[in-house]
């Protein structure tokens, strides 16, 4: 099988196109697959990480607010969106696939529209719930259109290709025990919190787990593990001293966490932004959560993410604008209260989880190019 599989921009877009090529290469290990993205985007790393070939095209988004400026960048981003079209088209011709693959960016568009004038099968993959303007875009052109949830189905405008098979994971999470997680953390039996989201100086989010880390400390008997990340060091240890938080034994405060999934499992209760990869996260291993979405997300996007969780029962969804500085210690306050509340959660994220996604996406490719 000869694949071509276009990804960029983000983790979101970037690991399940890695997932599915891995599902793949393990069902057809003969099979060849080139990657397209851009040439200075996160894919190019990652993907020739992964030990697949690259080919890159220059691509640009379009601004949506008016300025000169964004003029001129809309103008730059229109060039290289002809001149991506111009070149999938040799790419397409010269690799001959069987199937070109798109999983969102903006390299997406121009290699799928091309492929899918030239006959070549197509398919798509959306990881988020509210499906973003290329994937709109695709779905009256594509063959089939993969997305995470209902809530993304219905929201397509063309939905009889639409097919639900939720977000691939590239590596199975190794699921480890709550309790045994716990001690391989160092850390003692108790409510553990784990929250991550403010790297990119998420003030509110600092805020309030400071406030619910003074809570903590002062009730007892909670463990809580935080990521703070690079850029909210500085702040993070300015609230704690001007709050007179003391560190102890039960906190694990850092600013990059390294063993994430042991700490997810370890964990009661996540509190974290929503991002497509997290959720799927989430989902796979079962857990509550606090959902905070970024407000600067393209469309908006996290906040959909976040509420198609919510109305499932598994995370209770916060607005950044309503995130107030207590608001996140009185919620955890009743959640600790109600241990049966949190296990229903869990339930509910775990029921929403799709550990054989990349099966079922590659299992209905092949039913895609033997016509069925």
């Amino acid at each position: 099988m000869r694949v071509i599989l276009a990804a960029g921009g983000t983790a979101g877009h970037i690991n399940p196109a890695l997932a599915i090529a891995d599902k793949i290469k393990t069902v057809f290990p003969e099979s060849e697959i080139l990657f397209v993205g851009a040439p200075d985007g996160m894919e190019a790393t990652l993907v020739k990480k992964a030990g697949y070939n690259f080919r890159s095209f220059k691509m640009a988004g379009l601004q949506r607010k008016i300025s000169v400026n964004n003029l001129i960048r809309n103008a730059k981003a229109a060039y290289y969106y002809i001149t991506a079209r111009s070149n999938a088209k040799k790419l397409l011709k010269e690799f001959r696939p069987d199937v070109v693959i798109g999983t969102g960016g903006y390299v997406s568009a121009p290699v799928l529209l091309s492929a899918a004038r030239l006959g070549i099968k197509t398919a798509t993959h959306e990881s988020n719930s509210l499906p973003g303007v290329t994937t709109k875009l695709l779905s009256k052109n594509v063959d089939r259109v993969f997305v995470v949830d209902e809530a993304a189905k219905n929201r397509l405008p063309v939905q009889e290709n639409a097919i639900v098979t939720g977000n691939p994971l590239r590596n199975n999470i190794p699921i480890e025990e709550r309790n045994e997680a716990r001690k391989r953390l160092g850390l003692p039996d108790g409510l553990t919190i784990l929250s991550f989201g403010g790297s990119l100086g998420a003030n509110k989010i600092t805020e309030a787990v400071v406030e619910l880390l003074k809570w903590e400390s002062e009730v007892g008997g909670i463990n809580h593990i935080h990521g703070y990340g690079g850029n909210g060091r500085e702040m993070f240890d300015g609230l704690m001293e001007k709050e007179g938080v003391k560190r102890t034994d039960r906190m694990i405060l850092k600013e990059y966490i390294d063993n994430m999934y042991t700490c997810m499992c370890a964990a009661d209760i996540i509190v974290s932004r929503a991002g497509a990869m997290t959720l799927t996260e989430l989902k796979a291993i079962g857990r509550a959560s606090v959902l905070i979405p970024f407000p600067q997300a393209a469309e908006n996007h996290q906040y959909y993410n976040a509420l198609s969780m919510a109305e499932s029962g598994a995370a209770i969804l916060i607005e950044d604008k309503d995130l107030e500085k207590t608001k996140l210690r009185e919620l955890i306050t009743e959640l600790s209260a109600d241990i049966p509340k949190i296990r229903e959660m869990e339930n509910s994220a775990a029921a929403l989880g799709s550990a054989n996604a990349a099966d079922v996406i590659v299992s209905r490719i092949i039913d895609l190019l033997e016509g069925k």
